[in-house]
């Protein structure tokens, strides 16, 4: 992870849904690749008010559980990777920074089973 506002290579700054937010939250949404924020844009296509509702959430709390829809991630391939149940179909799976406050998103769109591995 990086420090401060600078992306490691090949981050880029994950697309506002819909509205702009400005100023909301404390923390930097990051896509830890280009590909994956194409699949983020690609399910803003799909549920963008359910993209915006938990861009806002993981802005402001990106480590507070939500039962049943974000959760850490289990196993020592997942540390410090959590999921975020975005559709019944589709998921979010990040990891957050709390020291640089900045959630890197690594996977955006259907449901994979297993998770991917971050």
């Amino acid at each position: 992870m990086s420090e401060g506002g600078i992306n490691q290579p090949g981050e880029e700054a994950l697309t506002e849904p819909g509205t702009k937010i400005g100023g909301c939250g404390g923390w930097r949404l990051v896509a830890r690749t280009k590909r994956v924020n194409r699949d983020w844009e690609a399910l803003i296509g799909r549920a963008p008010a359910a993209t915006l509702r938990w861009y806002n959430y993981l802005r402001t709390s990106p480590t507070a559980r939500y039962p049943g829809r974000v959760f850490p991630l289990r196993g020592s391939v997942y540390r410090g990777a959590w999921e975020c149940e975005v559709t019944g179909g589709d998921r979010i799976y990040y990891i957050p920074d709390e020291v640089a406050r900045k959630v890197e998103v690594y996977h955006a769109g259907p449901h994979c089973s297993p998770a991917p591995r971050p």
